[in-house]
């Protein structure tokens, strides 16, 4: 049986190659050539490097993982081989309960790792700021475009913007303006997301995080632009026909520029909360339309 010495010196080696390796890495590689991240390493969101961690982390665990599977698997491929001479099947083994134990176990705990690392950054991502946030705003998304309202603390303060459907020419370009969401860098944003129709996935790529967005649950998202920027955006989640043209742009700007466009609506009488006029559910008997309750009524008569 080797000495503990002698595993030390051959463990070394392996340690200063892996430094080495993982020295001359961009931060690109470092971050699983993953999107939002510059060439220097700068982040778009302080979050961005949470979701970087636990992509890079969890491929990390799974590529030792299949090594050692290979591993036995090759290693079993060759000691139970075919020798020259042999007839007929090889022994047959079963009911090994340590080996068992052992593949059954060990998944169970890599899932329970899994979903734990999941959960609570998923918890960080979705409920960091509350209250507490600098920016609030609501993204709304409908077939096939999107509205986001910049919520402030009178209806006065409160401005939105309306989108509309991309349209594209014969190959496929964008040729209209996109809703835009505004956001200030530098500054704790929450987003809340809702839906005037069916699913949708409220989707910005640099950021490296998407939320679904349903009618009648709010949810919500929360971090902040640290660089300013233009990144984009679109629905993740299948949503009918038009799906695919369900874009927007982000642009992460200074305070002032932010103030200055909150402004700009504001002066386009654009205030107070967005019209729901395209709400599919706004007419179910029960929600307080008079004249839709009585038409109810006749009916069921």
């Amino acid at each position: 049986m080797p000495s503990k010495r002698r595993i030390r010196w051959a463990v070394l080696p392996l340690g200063i190659a892996a430094a080495a390796v993982l020295a001359g890495c961009t931060p690109t590689e470092l971050n699983g050539f993953l999107p939002g991240f510059t060439e220097d390493g700068q982040a778009a969101t302080n979050r961005t490097d949470v979701v970087s961690g636990l992509w890079v982390n969890s491929w990390i665990v799974l590529l030792v993982v299949g090594v050692i599977t290979w591993g036995l698997m090759g290693w079993a491929a060759i000691a139970y081989r075919r020798r020259k001479g042999q007839m007929g099947l090889p022994v047959q083994l079963r009911y090994n309960m340590p080996i068992e134990i052992f593949y059954t176990i060990v998944p169970l705990i890599l899932v329970i790792g899994f979903f734990a690392f999941t959960a609570r950054d998923q918890a960080i991502l979705e409920t960091q700021y509350g209250d507490d946030a600098d920016v609030q705003i609501t993204a709304i998304g409908k077939q096939w475009s999107w509205d986001f309202q910049y919520d402030g603390e009178t209806e006065d303060d409160t401005v939105w913007t309306m989108g509309v459907q991309a349209q594209t020419d014969d190959r496929g370009n964008v040729v209209s303006e996109l809703p835009t969401l505004v956001l200030p860098v530098d500054q704790k944003v929450q987003i809340k997301l809702q839906s005037r129709d069916v699913i949708h996935s409220f989707w910005i790529i640099d950021f490296l995080y998407k939320k679904d967005m349903y009618i009648g649950k709010d949810n919500y998202w929360s971090f902040e632009p640290t660089r300013e920027g233009t990144y984009a955006g679109k629905c993740a989640e299948l949503c009918g026909e038009y799906h695919s043209m369900m874009l927007f742009n982000v642009e992460v700007v200074s305070q002032a520029e932010y103030e200055d466009y909150l402004e700009s609506l504001r002066d386009e009488g654009q205030t107070g909360d967005i019209n729901d006029a395209y709400d599919r559910l706004q007419n179910l008997p029960g929600t307080g339309d008079d004249s839709i309750d009585e038409n109810v009524e006749e009916v069921d008569h």
